[in-house]
């Protein structure tokens, strides 16, 4: 029992898989069964962690947060675009689906005349240094963590890299040639 006592009652009948579905979110549990005096039921400490439930203990109901993850998907969901040609002239609204979200996060095919750049050892590395504000700094480190995760790049171990095309708005960045632009 609780107190790691065996129960007075009777030993346990049987240990049963329950399926839960609150809030379009499904968990199966497994219980022990047996007759545990005037209690409907015992939850264990293993299972409160794990679950994290809130709990109204004058009412004796239990309420499932929802999780951090789902609050942070929320907040970054954008607002549908209701005219997502205006601006563009109408010569251009025939490729709309090219410039689009959905085509953006695709990769293009592999063909017949990849290019493969072989680099050597020796020779000097001319790299020159581009330096950021930390707002540029934190804005390239997600946008480079969004393009792992989406399989667009992968990790370099290369000494030199690239310059990063910044576009702020309202206030001035470099372009691929590291010259102050507006």
């Amino acid at each position: 029992m609780l107190d790691g006592s065996t129960p007075k009652t009777g030993k346990i009948w049987k240990k049963v898989a329950l399926e839960f579905t609150y809030d379009h979110h499904t968990m199966t549990h497994e219980f022990l069964v047996s007759p545990i005096g005037h209690h409907s039921a015992i939850l264990g400490i293993k299972w409160l962690e794990e679950e994290q439930p809130d709990i109204d203990w004058s009412s004796r109901q239990l309420s499932f947060p929802i999780p951090h993850s789902t609050f942070a998907h929320i907040a970054q969901e954008k607002e549908a675009d209701n005219d997502p040609l205006e601006g563009i002239p109408n010569q251009y609204h025939a490729f709309a689906k090219v410039f689009g979200e959905e085509e953006f996060n695709k990769l293009p095919p592999h063909r017949s005349y990849d290019i493969e750049i072989k680099l050597t050892e020796e020779g000097p590395l001319n790299s020159p240094l581009y330096s950021m504000t930390d707002a540029e700094s934190v804005t390239l480190k997600q946008w480079l963590e969004d393009e792992l995760k989406a399989g667009k790049i992968c990790p370099s171990k290369s000494p030199i890299s690239s310059p990063v095309v910044l576009n702020v708005v309202g206030s001035r960045s470099r372009d691929h040639t590291g010259e102050a632009g507006t």
